[in-house]
């Protein structure tokens, strides 16, 4: 396998560490979910054993595809990550259906849909109506399009800066619960069925979306070989303690009905042990958290659709480096554009549900990839392999399989609309060479 892109002066430069690179892992993947979806496992998993087990379970199959990502970042050192990975290990169609899912749906409806949620948890201290929480949400990402516009490196800065104040208003939550008088006796673990588990692994898994995007930007990090492989076992293993320790505070403090009903579980659990002000506390420390997933978010994308460019997959336009800022300017602003049109035409709300079966088509067969490049290139330089190859690897597929079954199964509408979205690349695909040639 030869780098069909030396470098030259259109290359992005590698400007990212360690601590950066752990930090949009961790910033991604630590979202709005921690505060907003535990009502919904809650309900399908009904016990506290069951509830972490659900956490920690998610956490582990989302641990193993970190693996298989870091095997293939060390291998492959290129910008654009996981798209690139899939059309080595399978072919351009693979990569081309790698960016059209992101662009459609599930990257730039994910940015939309954060991008939303920050100005609806703006409304706890001031009251927004409709369109005044549109204005917020467009005004908050053309203000972080524009500080990754102008370099990773400050785009890097408002990633480490949220991602650390999240933490510390996380921890100050899950202290304060550990800390109370008051504890909430719940049996252990209570009767389950193997679908309502599922449904709370949807749930969970939807929580941790986003270790994989740190991957896009494996062209910007100093020592990719080493450095990828560290921030995502740091970043991922940090992340599972987090959310079962979080969650651990929860079920301290509140009983599985009141969980259950709560909109805002970390507001309730924080109001509980801290008055009012804990309130404020979790309000803030959300913001922040949806922060630094939405600045993640659109630093790591729009590299995908710059390497899809410079392999003639895309808009030519969208491989454009900024002379000055050394920054895929163009496929920046694109990003931040179609996540706008989601936002005001409000489509990003079907999106966001549809989104979940490509991601998880796109991660296992990227997985998957693991053990297509090991047969079909075993001359390869591995700088790292994954641990507990096959079993890992295998471990992971399975159960990916598993759950979009599963998620086909109790939730097929938004499920076959996604893959319907998918699919719709393929004769794109065809016409898009047709159209090259």
């Amino acid at each position: 396998m030869s780098d069909p892109h030396p470098p030259s002066e259109s290359d992005l430069p590698r400007a990212l560490g360690l601590f950066d690179s752990t930090s949009i892992v961790l910033g991604i993947v630590i979202g709005a979910g921690i505060f907003l979806v535990p009502n919904l496992i809650a309900r399908s998993a009904g016990s506290p054993g069951w509830i972490l087990t659900a956490w920690a379970f998610t956490g582990a199959l989302s641990f193993f595809g970190a693996l298989a990502f870091a095997e293939l970042g060390a291998m492959i050192p290129a910008t654009g990550g996981q798209y690139v990975y899939l059309r080595i290990a399978w072919g351009p169609l693979a990569g081309f259906l790698c960016g059209w899912t992101h662009f459609l749906i599930s990257q730039s409806a994910g940015i939309a849909y954060l991008a939303v949620s920050f100005a609806i948890y703006c409304s706890y201290f001031v009251a927004l109506g409709a369109w005044q929480a549109k204005l917020v949400a467009l005004a908050v990402m053309a203000a972080l399009t524009m500080v990754n516009y102008r370099g990773i490196r400050a785009g890097a800065a408002v990633q480490n800066t949220c991602t650390v104040a999240k933490i510390a208003g996380l921890t100050v939550l899950v202290a304060s619960a550990f800390f109370a008088k008051h504890v909430a006796a719940t049996p252990a673990f209570g009767p389950i069925t193997a679908a309502s588990f599922g449904v709370a692994m949807i749930a969970c898994l939807q929580a941790y979306d986003g270790w994989s995007a740190v991957s896009f930007v494996a062209g910007e990090i100093r020592n990719p070989q080493k450095t990828l492989l560290r921030a995502l076992v740091i970043g991922m293993a940090a992340a599972i303690l987090i959310y079962v320790t979080v969650n651990w505070a929860y079920l301290r403090v509140l009983t599985i009905p009141e969980i259950a009903r709560a909109d805002r579980v970390g507001a309730a659990a924080a109001e509980r042990t801290l008055g009012r002000s804990g309130a404020a506390l979790v309000s803030i420390t959300i913001l922040l958290s949806i922060l630094g997933s939405l600045n993640g978010r659109l630093l790591t994308q729009p590299r995908v659709y710059f390497a899809q460019a410079r392999d003639d997959l895309f808009f030519a336009r969208f491989a454009l480096v900024h002379p000055k800022f050394r920054t895929p300017w163009f496929s920046i602003l694109m990003q931040a554009a179609w996540s706008a049109v989601l936002i005001l035409t409000g489509s990003f709300e079907s999106l966001i549900d549809y989104r979940i079966f490509g991601v998880w088509m796109l991660n296992v067969a990227t997985v998957a990839g693991v053990i297509q490049l090991r047969r079909a290139q075993p001359g390869l330089a591995r700088p790292y392999r994954m641990w507990g190859y096959p079993f890992t690897t295998i471990a992971f597929i399975v159960c990916g399989a598993a759950f979009m079954l599963n998620t086909l199964i109790e939730r097929p509408r938004p499920s076959l609309i996604g893959l319907a979205i998918m699919a719709a690349g393929v004769p794109m695909y065809y016409l898009w060479r047709r159209r090259k040639s």
